[in-house]
């Protein structure tokens, strides 16, 4: 069924404490998008973020960010005192986050709910359910503490090779702020599957969304080295990244370590089975991202200091995908397709059956050739977008068009001046054949690039911005509402009762 949804981080949404919450201000855009007729909200990674603040640089695959939690639930459960967090500076910006105000601001007040904190049976169970990652998580994020923020690589010997004597002698030196971060983790996933059931008892469905790969500094790599190509000292033999292209002359160095594909497969794909059960889990659909690295992956010398020595190798293609449907059956999950895509991508592509993404800014090559253009969309079975949170915002790349894309994108959109490009884009989308439309929350509310989340491959000023409340406003909501009936997005027996509530009267 055609269907269209809403791209917002619940970091991005608005409130009092510095980020965005799992509390009543989440609820509120769940209910926005309720109003607006929408099916899907899309978020970014839930994970703790690392290095640059990336939630694609996170210290475990599994673990929630303390951030979300909502401090006014954990005031109404007993677990704060107004005092405890009202008058804290979180920050200075109601529209951008200040990571550093808010890394040294947040865990003093979660230590005083933890203080407060009963465990009881619910509490038991939890912890029985998430045995096989949690325990080492929490130690990991104490160890970091002690350590004063160093990554695990550059901890003493004992600790940094995970010896089990010195492990276990940390859990023992350890225990009180081993038993906090389990703490968090419990509050965090309690308060996410409160707001998913809102969500979807409302009819909305959360797209999540898991990187492909670790960082280098998480609890994965120091505790499981046997999943990465790690050399006796445990340093990557080879990272990921992406080869030169006419946009980075030096290609794009991320740092992740490669997977130990070969070890992987045999042992069946055990720890992307668990993975994906997990994951699948907490989302109602799954977005993985840079799913070409399934097919073939770009892995650069561990040593380098740009990616134009990388080479391509093959990845684990059908076989993975083929245990984790064995084991799981089918799940519904969105592939990232984008980048350099070559033929063995296409081929996974269509071998799993998952559908990829459309992102109409890559569109407009004057050649008219473009796979992005709905025109050439090949089947419906695709995930149209006006922008990601890697790129600009519709009206960021509006105002970045030049010569004959230019020209070609106003043509195409049938408008006279890039001003309009942005809702045309809107249109654009929710008019095309693709199942499911989404957009970005800046590209509906007509934000430029300050409103940008991420620029690939730099640090500093990314993943900052957030909506206001008055950005939900009614007037938006019919904006958003109006088109997706327009384009039936909303169902045909939906869109009569909206607009039997606005007055308009139709024919049985």
């Amino acid at each position: 069924m055609r269907a269209s949804g809403i791209l917002l981080g619940i970091n991005s949404l608005h409130g009092k404490y510095g980020v965005g919450k799992l509390g009543k201000e989440a609820r509120e855009f769940v209910d926005f998008l309720k109003k607006s007729e929408q099916k899907y909200w899309q978020i970014l990674p839930l994970s703790p973020t690392g290095y640059g603040d990336s939630p694609y640089q996170s210290f475990s695959t599994r673990a929630g960010n303390p951030y979300f939690i909502d401090l006014e639930t954990l005031e109404a459960d007993g677990l704060l005192m107004p005092e405890d967090y009202k008058d804290v500076q979180f920050g200075d910006n109601d529209r951008y986050i200040n990571y550093g105000t808010l890394y040294f601001a947040i865990y003093p007040v979660l230590r005083k709910a933890y203080k407060r904190f009963k465990p009881d049976g619910e509490y038991e169970k939890f912890l029985e359910k998430n045995k096989d990652w949690l325990p080492d998580y929490a130690l990991f994020a104490a160890l970091k503490d002690k350590n004063g923020g160093k990554p695990w690589y550059e901890w003493d010997d004992q600790l940094r090779l995970a010896k089990p004597d010195a492990v276990e002698k940390a859990r023992r030196e350890n225990a009180e702020d081993v038993g906090f971060y389990i703490f968090l983790q419990y509050e965090f996933y309690r308060q996410w599957f409160a707001l998913k059931k809102y969500a979807n008892d409302n009819g909305i469905e959360i797209i999540g969304d898991m990187p492909i790969y670790c960082a280098y500094d998480s609890v994965e790599c120091w505790m499981e080295p046997e999943l990465f190509d790690f050399d006796e000292d445990k340093r990557p033999r080879f990272v990921a990244g992406c080869p030169p292209d006419p946009y980075a002359e030096e290609g794009q160095l991320w740092g992740n370590p490669i997977y130990n594909w070969k070890g992987m497969e045999q042992n069946g794909y055990k720890w992307w089975i668990d993975r994906i059960a997990f994951v699948t889990e907490i989302y109602d659909v799954l977005r993985i991202d840079h799913f070409r690295a399934f097919a073939g992956y770009y892995a650069i010398p561990g040593k380098d200091k740009n990616a134009v020595n990388g080479i391509w190798r093959e990845g684990p293609r059908m076989k993975l995908f083929n245990s984790t449907n064995y084991w799981l059956g089918p799940k519904r999950i969105i592939a990232e397709d984008l980048g350099f895509i070559t033929d063995d991508v296409v081929q996974l592509l269509k071998d799993t059956g998952y559908p990829g993404m459309k992102v109409l800014q890559f569109s407009f090559d004057p050649s008219c050739g473009s796979p992005y253009m709905p025109c050439n969309f090949e089947t419906s079975d695709c995930i149209v977008y006006t922008s990601t949170h890697d790129s600009d915002t519709a009206k960021g790349w509006a105002e970045s068009l030049t010569g004959a894309e230019l020209r070609l994108a106003l043509d195409y959109c049938g408008v006279k001046s890039r001003g309009e490009l942005p809702d045309a884009l809107l249109r654009l989308a929710w008019s095309s054949v693709a199942e499911t439309a989404v957009t970005q929350m800046q590209d509906l509310l007509g934000l430029g690039n300050e409103a940008r989340i991420n620029v690939p491959s730099t640090v500093g000023l990314n993943w900052r911005w957030r909506i206001g409340s008055e950005d939900l406003s009614p007037q938006i909501s019919d904006k958003l509402r109006r088109l997706t009936e327009t384009y039936n997005r909303a169902g045909w027996e939906r869109s009569k009762q909206s607009d039997r509530e606005r007055g308009y009267v139709f024919g049985d």
